[in-house]
C-alpha cells in the first residue's frame, strides 16, 4: 500500500483491522496521540486529502493512494516554508491555548481547515459547533477561543524581568506541531507488549490458573500469574511517606476484589496477540460474597475485603472494612446545636467521577548499556515510583531508572503506580523490552476515581449569624483497594472545616471498602466533596439568618490570628498564614456579581435566574514534608542548565521554574535549559501534586540560584581586583561599589568579566549549584467562586450566566498561565457538579466505560469565567508565590449549587445537577 504522509512517499502493510492512528504510530508519526480510538477526542486528528479525521476510527485499509498531513506536517510549504509553524500553530502559541498540550496537536489540526470568516471574533459564538469534536480537559477552552480569533495572551520579556509576565512555555512550538515527546512517542527496537486478563467477578478466589493454551499461541513470549508475583504487599497511591497508604495490593494476587482486577498477564509481540492470549486463559474462580455499599460496609456479617491483613499493613480495622476513621470533638456540639437560634440539617452525596486525562496511563521499560532497567512512564512521581518499585521487587535504587516525559494530563491520577509494576515483572520474565498501555475502558473501569462521598451536616448560629455550631459526618468509598483512602479523608475534613471560626466542632469519618472499583487521588483530594456539602449548608443557613451569604462568610471565615482547627485546638501544625486574601477574594467575587457581566438570562416564564457562591481554603502543600532537590550549572554561553524532579503534566511548573531562575540570574528564560522528571538527574523529587511544584521545587531552585550567583559575583570581583580583566570602555573608572551579573556575565564598575572568564579562571565545579527544601512550613490559599445561573424549570436544565472565581496566589508568577488553571480547575469542577458520572450497575460494573457517554465538557458547556487575584505576598512560598492548581476546583460545586438553590427554592443535595435530576427536584 502507498500514501503520502506530509509530502513523503509511505509503503507499508496495515495489519488486519488496523486503523490509520496506528499504522502513523507504527510509521514513527509520534504527533498522532492516542486518547480514546473511539472517535470522541480528536487527539489523533489528521487530514486526508485536506478534510480533517480522527484516523483512530479511519481503516488504514483505505488510506491507499490519499495524501495525509499531520500536525508536524501542517507548516511544510506554509507560511514561512518547511519547518515554519502553521498560522494556526503560531496563534495557538500565542494564545497560551495548552496546558499539558496533548489534544493540541488534534486541535490545530482541525481548526487549519477553518476560513478566516470562522476564525473572527463575530463569528467566536460558531466555534463551539466547530469544536465539537476535539476535547480539552486542561485549559477550559478560553485560551483556545482566543488563539482561534487572534488574540495573543503571551508576552516575551527582556533579561531579568520575567516575573509577572506571561512568559510563553518553552516547549510551546514543539507541542502545536506536536514534536513534544510525550511518554510513548519514541521508538523502541524489539519491543513487547502487555496485555491483562481482568476478573470477570468482583470477589473471588483464584483456585487454579491453566495458561497452557495462551503461551502456546505464536508470539507470546510469557504468562504471568501471582506464581511469578512478589509476595509483597504496597500500595497503588503514592505520597512521600509510603506509610500513608495503606499496604493491601500484590503486583498479583490470589484473591480478586473488583471487576477488571489483574488476574494474569500475557506478553507477545503485539497487543493483538496479548489480548487473544489472555482469552485462552482458564482459570477456576471460587466466587465470594460481595458488598457495593459503603453504609454497609462496617455492618456485621458484611463480606470482608481484607479481613486476612495485619496490623503491618496499616489499616484501621480490616474486620470491619475500614481503611482508615476520624472521630473527634471540641466544645459541645450537641448542646450548640440545640441552643442554636438557627440550625440546619441536611445530607448530600457526591458521584463517582473519572479524571479523563486525554494521555491514559503508559510504561515503557527496557535495559540501557549497563543492564539497569529504565522505566518511561506517565507519572506525576517518578521518585516514588522508582522507591516502590524497588520495595517490591528488592532492587537498589542503582538497579533503576525512571523517566517521566511530558504527561498528558494527571490530576491526581497519575500519582499512583498502576502500570509500572507488571511491566518490571515482564522485562524480569522476559528479558526484553515491554510495554503496558491502558486503553480509554481501562480507564473508567479500572483506574481509581473520585472518592463518593455522603456528607452529612448539622451547623447552628446565633441570632447575630455567628456559627455555634458545626457537625460534619463522611462516609467515604475507597472501593477494593485502599490507595490514597486515609488521605482524602484526612485532607477533605481538614482546611473544608478550619476556614470557619467555631466554638463547637464534630467530625466523624470513615473511609470503607467495598467491591466497586478503587478511588484515589483526584484534583482537590475530598475537599471537593466535603465544601460541596459544608458551603451547601452555610448558605442554608446564611438563609436562615436572612443574612447575606458574602456578609456571613464575612462574619465566620478565620482571619489572621484565628487558629487553624478542626476539633484540637492543641494540635500543632506547620500550617500558617503565610499571607491572607481572603477579604479581598470576597470583595471581588461580590463587586463582580453586582457588576453583572455575562450573557443574559433567557426569556419565557418557565425560566428562573438566580446568585450562589462558595468559599474554599487549601494547604499550599501536604504534610509532613514535600521534598525536592535541584541542580543549577552555567556555561561558557551564559546557559543555565537546571536539573530539577518535578514532571510537567500541564500545571506550568516547568515556565514558572525557568522565570524564578530567570529573575534570580538576571538573565533571558531563552538562556535557559530545564532537565527534568528524571531519577538520574536529581537525589530526590517527592512530585507534582498537592499543587507542589512549583512552591518547593520553585524554592530549591531560588535556593541554588542564590548559591551560584554569589559565586559568580564573588569570582568576577576578585578577578578584577587582581587586574586580570580589562576596561569595558576607554579609560579607567576602577571598580564600582557593586558587582552585576546579567546574560553577559558579571559587570565590576566598568568591566565585564564573561562567563568564558569565570569558567577559565577556576575549575568547573565551582560553578554548578545544589538547592534543596523540605516543603515546611506551608501556607494557605483561599478561592471564591460565585455564579448567576438560569434554570428552566419546564426541563430542568441549568445554564450559567456568570462565572466568577477570585483567587490568593500570592506574587502570580505567570499571569496567563495562572488564569488557565483556575479556568481549567474551573471547567472540570462545572463537568462534576452538572454532567459527569461513572453509572454502576449495582454488582460493581462501570456502564458507561466512554468518553461519548460519560460528557466530559465541551467547548460549548464551559462559560467564560471572571478571573481575579487577591494581592498578597506569601511570606513562605517562592518570591511570594502560593499554589494553584487544586484550589480552584473546590468552591465551584457548591456555588453552583447555592446558585440553582436560589433560582428554583429547592436545595440540591447530589451531585452532577443533571437535567433529570434537577427537573425531579422540581417536579418529584
Amino acid at each position: 500500500m502507498r500514501f503520502e504522509v506530509n509530502g513523503k512517499p509511505v509503503e507499508t502493510t496495515p495489519a488486519a483491522g488496523q486503523s490509520l492512528r496506528s499504522l502513523l504510530r507504527d510509521e514513527e508519526h509520534f504527533e498522532v496521540k492516542k486518547g480514546c480510538d473511539a472517535g470522541d477526542c480528536g487527539a489523533c486528528s489528521v487530514l486526508i486529502d485536506g478534510v480533517p479525521m480522527h484516523s483512530c476510527i479511519y481503516p488504514a485499509s483505505r488510506i491507499e493512494g490519499r495524501s495525509v498531513t499531520t500536525a508536524a506536517g501542517l507548516g511544510e510549504g506554509g507560511a514561512g516554508g518547511a519547518g515554519h509553524l502553521h498560522p494556526v500553530q503560531r496563534a495557538f502559541v500565542d494564545g497560551a491555548a495548552f496546558q499539558c498540550g496533548f489534544c493540541t496537536p488534534g486541535m490545530v489540526v482541525t481548526v487549519s481547515t477553518f476560513t478566516d470568516q470562522q476564525l473572527s471574533d463575530e463569528a467566536r459564538g460558531d466555534l463551539p459547533r466547530l469544536m465539537k469534536g476535539n476535547l480539552c480537559r486542561c485549559t477550559g477552552y478560553r485560551a483556545i477561543g482566543d488563539a482561534l480569533c487572534g488574540r495573543v495572551n503571551v508576552e516575551r520579556p527582556v533579561e531579568g524581568t520575567s516575573i509577572g509576565k506571561s512568559v510563553p512555555a518553552g516547549a510551546g512550538e514543539r507541542i502545536v506541531r506536536g514534536l513534544e515527546p510525550f511518554t510513548l512517542d519514541l521508538a523502541t527496537p524489539g519491543l513487547l507488549h502487555l496485555g491483562v486478563l481482568g476478573s470477570p467477578h468482583p470477589h473471588a478466589r483464584i483456585r487454579s490458573i491453566d495458561t497452557a493454551a495462551a503461551s502456546a499461541l505464536p508470539g507470546v513470549h510469557a504468562v504471568l500469574t501471582h506464581l511469578d508475583s512478589p509476595d509483597v504487599l504496597f500500595s497503588t497511591g503514592r505520597h512521600q511517606n509510603r506509610t500513608d497508604d495503606p499496604d493491601d495490593t500484590r503486583v498479583l494476587d490470589t484473591v480478586v476484589r473488583f471487576r477488571g482486577q489483574r488476574v494474569a498477564a500475557v506478553v507477545a509481540d503485539t497487543v493483538a496477540i496479548a489480548e487473544a492470549a489472555c482469552r485462552l486463559i482458564a482459570v477456576d474462580y471460587e466466587q465470594l460474597p460481595a458488598n457495593f455499599d459503603p453504609e454497609l460496609a462496617a455492618s456485621p456479617g458484611t463480606p470482608l475485603l481484607h479481613g486476612d491483613k495485619g496490623a503491618e499493613s496499616g489499616l484501621a480495622d480490616p474486620a470491619a472494612n475500614l481503611v482508615a476513621e476520624l472521630h473527634g470533638e471540641m466544645g459541645d456540639v450537641t448542646a450548640a446545636l440545640t441552643a442554636g437560634h438557627a440550625v440546619v440539617r441536611g445530607t448530600w452525596r457526591t458521584q463517582r467521577v473519572t479524571h479523563v486525562a486525554l494521555e491514559t496511563h503508559a510504561t515503557r521499560g527496557w535495559f540501557d548499556e549497563l543492564g539497569r532497567i529504565v522505566l518511561r512512564t506517565s507519572s506525576q512521581v517518578p521518585y516514588l515510583v522508582r522507591d516502590e518499585l524497588c520495595h517490591i521487587f528488592g532492587l537498589h535504587r542503582s538497579q533503576l531508572r525512571v523517566i517521566t516525559a511530558r504527561v498528558g494530563g494527571g490530576f491526581g491520577g497519575k500519582q499512583e503506580l498502576l502500570t509500572e509494576d507488571i511491566v518490571l515483572l515482564a522485562m524480569q520474565r522476559t528479558g526484553r523490552p515491554v510495554q503496558y498501555e491502558f486503553s480509554r475502558a481501562d480507564e473508567f473501569t479500572i483506574a481509581p476515581t473520585r472518592h463518593p462521598m455522603r456528607i452529612r451536616v448539622a451547623v447552628a448560629a446565633d441570632a447575630d449569624g455567628a456559627l455555634t455550631a458545626i457537625d460534619v459526618d463522611v462516609l467515604a468509598d475507597t472501593g477494593a483497594y485502599g490507595n490514597h483512602g486515609p488521605g482524602v479523608m484526612f485532607h477533605g475534613c481538614n482546611e473544608s472545616l478550619s476556614i470557619y471560626r467555631c466554638a463547637n466542632k464534630r467530625v466523624d469519618a470513615r473511609s470503607v471498602y467495598t467491591n466497586n472499583l478503587p478511588s484515589g487521588a483526584f484534583r482537590g483530594y475530598g475537599l471537593g466533596q466535603i465544601i460541596f456539602a459544608v458551603e451547601s449548608a452555610m448558605d442554608e443557613l446564611a438563609r436562615e439568618l436572612g443574612i447575606d451569604p458574602f456578609e456571613f462568610h464575612r462574619r465566620n471565615v478565620i482571619i489572621p490570628g484565628d487558629p487553624m482547627v478542626v476539633t484540637d485546638p492543641d494540635e500543632e501544625s506547620d500550617l500558617l498564614y503565610g499571607s491572607y486574601g481572603l477579604d479581598q477574594c470576597l470583595d471581588l467575587a461580590e463587586a463582580a456579581l453586582v457588576r453583572g457581566n455575562g450573557v443574559p438570562a433567557p426569556t419565557g416564564d418557565s425560566w428562573r435566574v438566580g446568585t450562589g457562591m462558595g468559599v474554599a481554603m487549601i494547604a499550599t502543600l501536604p504534610p509532613r514534608g514535600h521534598f525536592a532537590d535541584v541542580t543549577l550549572s552555567v556555561d561558557a554561553a551564559g546557559t543555565y542548565s537546571v536539573g530539577v524532579g518535578t514532571a510537567d503534566f500541564g500545571s506550568g511548573t516547568t515556565t514558572a521554574h525557568t522565570q524564578l531562575l530567570a529573575s534570580a540570574m538576571n538573565t533571558r528564560v531563552e538562556r535557559i535549559a530545564v532537565r527534568q522528571s528524571d531519577t538520574d538527574i536529581v537525589a530526590h523529587d517527592t512530585g507534582a501534586f498537592g499543587s507542589a511544584g512549583t512552591v518547593v521545587a520553585g524554592k530549591a531552585i531560588l535556593v541554588a540560584a542564590g548559591t551560584l550567583r554569589a559565586r559568580l559575583l564573588e569570582r568576577a570581583t576578585a578577578l578584577v581586583d587582581a587586574g586580570g580583566v580589562a576596561p569595558v570602555t576607554s579609560g579607567n573608572a576602577g571598580r564600582a561599589a557593586a558587582a552585576v551579573l546579567d546574560e553577559r556575565g558579571v559587570t565590576v564598575g566598568d568591566r565585564l568579566v564573561t562567563f568564558a572568564d569565570l569558567l577559565a579562571s577556576t575549575a568547573a565545579s565551582e560553578w554548578k549549584a545544589t538547592g534543596s527544601d523540605d516543603g515546611t512550613p506551608r501556607s494557605v490559599a483561599f478561592n471564591v467562586h460565585a455564579f448567576r445561573v438560569a434554570v428552566d424549570t419546564a426541563t430542568g436544565e441549568v445554564r450559567i450566566l456568570q462565572s466568577i472565581q477570585a483567587a490568593d496566589a500570592g506574587v502570580v508568577i505567570n499571569p496567563e498561565q495562572l488564569r488557565g488553571q483556575v479556568e481549567g480547575g474551573t471547567a472540570q469542577a462545572i463537568g462534576t457538579a452538572l454532567y459527569e458520572e461513572m453509572r454502576l450497575d449495582g454488582e460493581g460494573r462501570v456502564l458507561n466505560p466512554e468518553i461519548r457517554n460519560y460528557h466530559v465538557p465541551q467547548f460549548a458547556d464551559v462559560p467564560h469565567t471572571e478571573v481575579y487575584f487577591a494581592d498578597t505576598v506569601d511570606a513562605h512560598g517562592p518570591i511570594g508565590a502560593k499554589s494553584m492548581s487544586e484550589a480552584p476546583y473546590n468552591p465551584v460545586a457548591p456555588a453552583l449549587a447555592n446558585a440553582v438553590r436560589d433560582a428554583i427554592g429547592v436545595r440540591p443535595s447530589e451531585l452532577p445537577m443533571s437535567r433529570d435530576r434537577v427537573w425531579r427536584m422540581l417536579h418529584g
